[in-house]
């Protein structure tokens, strides 16, 4: 399974660290996994984040989405998880401050 590494230069400083990939367009599922590096602050997504393995953001990272999260594995954040929709994990939700 392929590992999705978001690091610093994948995000948009100018618009609230929004994630500048395509992996996730249109509602697509990434085929693996998500790590974000540690201390990127809250990574924001516009639509979904559909993952078919785990979704991890390290110590200092938080994920944001649009619309859903979702992963086949488990989720989990060393700061906030948010959702404008809903959350689902197939392994287990951890947040270090709040969901």
């Amino acid at each position: 399974m392929t590992t999705l590494r978001i690091t610093r230069g994948m995000l948009d400083a100018d618009a609230d660290n929004f994630y500048l990939g395509t992996e996730f367009d249109g509602g697509a599922t990434f085929n693996g996994s998500v790590v974000i590096d540690p201390g990127l602050g809250v990574v924001r997504f516009g639509g979904s984040v559909r993952v078919v393995g785990s979704l991890c953001a390290r110590a200092g990272s938080g994920i944001e989405a649009g619309w859903g999260i979702e992963a086949g594995g488990g989720i989990e954040a060393g700061e906030g998880i948010e959702a404008g929709w809903d959350i689902r994990a197939g392994a287990g939700i951890r947040a270090g401050s709040g969901i």
